[in-house]
């Protein structure tokens, strides 16, 4: 089937602490819903059956909670009724952006996927019910090519936003496609963890994700489109991940991911947003996922004398590290329970100094939750206290195997070449309760190899 995402560059408010007028809220995202109404158009006539706009692109972000009130629409959540909000305006107040949607979706006649915020009143009977008499969410919605509201999702794992609400229970939520079955939806910081995204995508045996994100990249191991593409290739799905594009923010990052290719855009240097259309094959919902352990032999090598350990900080954690020093070697390097091996041969020879390095524990900055992460990657200079900091560019071709004794079945392998670009794997999988991936030569320089592993039941 034919996909579209479409990173954009929304118009920001100012001042958006202000309290404003509905009206000048609906003005502000009607600038933003006039460039989507321009995208959808154009991804319909490249032939798109689907496109999804970012996490935050309509109304933006930095609200306090009673400043993006006016921005608000309010969204039937368990609408037991089919509505199409463009046939049917009247049946609801404050559904102005919907409506424009569900406008795009049937003018055009394409499946429509965008995020915005919405309001729904509560009772005071309701021990849940914010002092304000509100639930205020960060929602998904999913249009039919009619413009029917097929679904909604409210945004489970905020990430800071101090202006929404976690709905009470996590939703699943998932429409029908004539063209592709069935798709699941879920939001940005939503993908680092079970539940909603992992339950869903289990429980319903989903193998199409539509993905709005609004996602700071950090390097090295969680770029948005280093991680998008693991999370596709981890749990055999396909992934249209739309992120927002503000490059002064850290945020760039969108794509079409199968677990095998990738369409994707990461552009730190311009400004203005940038259209994705490509077609992608539907996996079928008997394919087996990278999950199950499978038998088979790791070679036992890498036992071999590796140089000293040192520590350092990444991705905000104390990483204990071994240098990856001369042409080739085998490694080994441990914390806790998780050891991590490498066997390496350095195709091109080149003065830079990568590291091995590992870790086990909670991650507490940003979000807590428990990593075991076993990594590969380019130090930001010589001395290994460089170890661990952002590197976006690399010259070195190295062939490696990378295994580790995981502990969760819930591995996402990633691999970043120079310049923020993609690669694949030659061979990843379990043998002998070892996770391992392995690559003959990176089509570019290295930047990352590693298993990224989330034990879920730990957070």
């Amino acid at each position: 089937y034919v996909a579209a995402v479409y990173e954009h560059e929304s118009i920001l408010s100012p001042t958006p602490a202000a309290l404003v007028e509905r009206r000048s809220a609906l003005e502000l995202m009607g600038r933003n819903l006039d460039i989507y109404e321009q995208q959808v158009l154009a991804a319909a006539r490249q032939g798109a059956q689907i496109i999804v706009f970012p996490e935050d692109g309509i109304h933006g972000f930095n609200f306090t909670r009673s400043s993006i009130y006016p921005y608000l629409d309010f969204v039937p959540h368990s609408h037991s009724g089919r509505w199409n909000p463009c046939r049917e305006p009247y049946l609801f107040n404050d559904t102005e952006v919907v409506q424009r949607l569900s406008c795009m979706a049937l003018k055009n006649k394409i499946f429509l996927v965008a995020n915005l915020g919405t309001k729904q009143p509560c009772e005071r009977s309701d021990p849940r019910c914010p002092s304000d008499g509100r639930y205020q969410f960060n929602t998904n919605v999913a249009f039919a090519a009619d413009g029917t509201l097929l679904a909604t999702y409210r945004k489970h794992n905020l990430y800071f936003e101090y202006a929404f609400d976690t709905p009470p229970e996590p939703d699943y939520a998932f429409f029908d496609t004539p063209f592709a079955g069935k798709f699941g939806m879920f939001t940005c910081f939503d993908i680092l963890f079970f539940e909603p995204a992992v339950n869903l995508i289990r429980q319903y045996n989903l193998k199409q994700i539509v993905y709005p994100t609004a996602w700071m990249n950090q390097l090295p191991l969680l770029s948005a489109v280093e991680f998008q593409q693991a999370f596709a290739t981890a749990f055999n799905v396909n992934i249209l991940a739309a992120n927002i594009h503000h490059p002064t923010l850290g945020m760039t990052g969108s794509g079409i991911y199968t677990p095998v290719k990738s369409f994707i855009y990461h552009n730190m240097e311009s400004y203005g947003g940038k259209l994705i259309v490509a077609e992608i094959p539907v996996i079928s919902a008997d394919y087996k996922t990278n999950l199950e352990k499978t038998p088979g032999r790791v070679s036992e090598k890498g036992k071999g004398q590796s140089p000293p350990s040192f520590y350092a900080e990444m991705m905000y954690d104390n990483f204990t590290f071994v240098p990856v020093w001369g042409e080739e070697g085998e490694l080994q390097v441990c914390a806790n329970t998780l050891c991590c091996y490498l066997n390496y041969r350095r195709a091109v020879s080149t003065d830079e100094l990568y590291a091995l390095g590992v870790f086990d524990g909670l991650h507490t900055v940003h979000g807590t939750y428990y990593v075991q992460a076993c990594a590969l990657v380019k130090c930001g200079g010589l001395s290994f206290s460089t170890c661990g900091q952002e590197v976006t560019d690399a010259t070195a071709l190295i062939d490696f195997q990378l295994w580790a004794n995981m502990s969760t079945p819930y591995i996402f392998p990633l691999l970043l070449t120079s310049g923020i670009t993609l690669d694949f794997a030659d061979h990843m999988g379990w043998k002998n309760n070892h996770y391992f991936l392995s690559k003959n030569r990176t089509a570019s320089g290295l930047l990352t190899a590693a298993l990224y592993g989330r034990w879920y039941e730990k957070d």
